[in-house]
């Protein structure tokens, strides 16, 4: 855990009157805004990614950034956090649990030990924990992220997310599906959701070569990016890939990734007959790399917001196929830049 250090003042941005060149006595200007983001922990998935970097790019000179974990203590977590930014983990692993209350205390005192000015959170739990505490704590800006469609809400979570509204200054979604789906599950008043799409660093996918720089290899090879969850519709995949394998037998599947439904998906596998042509390579540290050595890429989800592996896609060149879900329509015009099904 990196310690909490008391911020120091910098250099920030010019005022609306200042002058190009114009240096401003450094005693003058005003303090960074200070930032603390609230997430479960960090994974190699695509909010998490999506926080690290944006994180690790903002300008320090403007913004201070501070990151809170309910839990993190696990080692691909800590493995993920970002350097030159507070890492406060709280341990926290049943919101329901008595010890709960001890960290919430703790979390409000950093708060205003650090006079921080707004609060980000993203996932259910760190909402639920992070967005009453920030308003006790008195900080002024509280924003809750939704970057899906909701689909995972129960009747529970729809009461506890009209609750919430009372507290939160400010819901961001990463496209207008998931704004819509917002407001009509938990009714904050429209004027305080914006959409804040997603980005993709396209410096990463430089390198990627173009699909006529493919080698001639005689197989053509279809690949996903996603975690092994039954809301990515991989089930889908391994089934529309048998149809495939019975006209074309010599293109090959390829599905990189970890999750819950590694075993169920090696068994479908299995019973279509695709051992030899299908591949589960497992967690992957390369998208761009891995996305050089694939023709056709699949989105085969039942739900997202704005998919970040879609956007990777689009900035490898891919060939891409995905169901219409969340922002892809938005992204892709059917049989222009890819093919959407339903």
């Amino acid at each position: 855990m990196q310690p909490l250090t008391k911020s120091e003042t910098v250099i920030g941005p010019r005022g609306p009157h200042a002058h190009a060149g114009e240096q401003r006595p450094l005693a003058t200007l005003p303090r960074p805004v200070r930032v603390c983001f609230v997430i479960d922990e960090l994974a190699p998935a695509g909010t998490e990614s999506q926080l690290a970097a944006l994180i690790r790019h903002l300008d320090r000179r403007c913004v201070r950034p501070y990151l809170c974990l309910l839990r993190g203590d696990n080692p691909t977590s800590q493995a993920l956090e970002p350097d030159d930014c507070p890492i406060l983990r709280l341990g926290v692993g049943s919101l329901r649990h008595p010890r709960t209350l001890l960290q919430m205390g703790r979390f409000l005192r950093f708060l205003r030990r650090e006079r921080i000015d707004v609060v980000q959170t993203y996932f259910a739990d760190s909402t639920y924990f992070g967005i009453p505490v920030a308003w006790l704590a008195g900080v002024p800006h509280r924003l809750r992220t939704r970057n899906n469609v909701g689909h995972w809400l129960t009747p529970l979570h729809r009461r506890l997310g009209r609750l919430l509204n009372v507290f939160t200054t400010q819901s961001l979604a990463n496209c207008e599906a998931a704004r819509q789906a917002l407001l009509a599950a938990e009714q904050p008043r429209p004027e305080t959701v914006l959409v804040l799409e997603n980005g993709v660093d396209l410096e990463r996918f430089r390198a990627v070569p173009p699909l006529t720089a493919r080698p001639a290899t005689g197989k053509m090879r279809v690949g996903v990016v996603a975690n092994l969850r039954p809301v990515k519709g991989l089930d889908i995949f391994v089934r529309a890939a048998a149809l495939v394998h019975a006209r074309h037998p010599q293109v090959v599947f390829i599905v990189a990734g970890e999750g819950e439904q590694r075993a169920a998906l090696e068994q479908q596998v299995m019973a279509e007959g695709l051992v030899e042509h299908f591949s589960l390579p497992g967690h992957l540290t390369d998208v761009p790399r891995f996305l050089g050595d694939v023709d056709v890429a699949v989105l085969s989800s039942h739900a997202e917001g704005m998919s970040n592996a879609l956007l990777e896609y689009m900035a490898a060149g891919r060939a891409i196929v995905a169901t219409r879900v969340g922002a892809a329509p938005e992204l892709i015009v059917d049989g222009v830049h890819g093919l959407l099904t339903p």
